[in-house]
């Protein structure tokens, strides 16, 4: 089964968290934690940096790392590296996202999200 390697970013100011609805592909309006692939020779934090970047736009400060999980799509195995952030810099764009909002932990429940940020968002409920 291929294997891939990304990260994923729990951008948090106060008592919201940054969500993303995915604009593209087979989990497409689905909801989840912005982020993306690792590319060779980048550390954890440098490509979840880049990606934010590429993909919204904004300049984010890594606070701490929170979990990593692993999961069972049909056609690949997922490792995904996520981080606790904030953004400190950047102008929001939606470069690969449809939709973007701030929710707080007791509204997430409310949205369907890509089944492996579910295992993030227990994580998270455990903080």
């Amino acid at each position: 089964m291929k294997k891939i390697e990304v990260v994923a970013a729990i951008i948090k100011n106060h008592d919201k968290i940054f969500v993303t609805r995915r604009g593209y592909g087979e989990f497409e309006n689905l909801w989840e934690f912005p982020g993306g692939k690792i590319e060779n020779g980048e550390t954890e934090e440098e490509a979840l940096q880049r990606e934010i970047k590429e993909e919204l736009e904004l300049d984010i400060c890594i606070n701490k790392y929170l979990t990593t999980v692993y999961y069972d799509y049909s056609s690949f195995h997922l490792t995904m590296h996520c981080f606790i952030c904030n953004v400190c810099g950047g102008e929001l764009h939606l470069n690969a996202h449809n939709d973007a909002k701030w929710i707080t932990l007791e509204e997430i429940d409310k949205l369907p999200w890509v089944p492996a940020d579910l295992l993030v968002i227990e994580k998270l409920k455990e903080i």
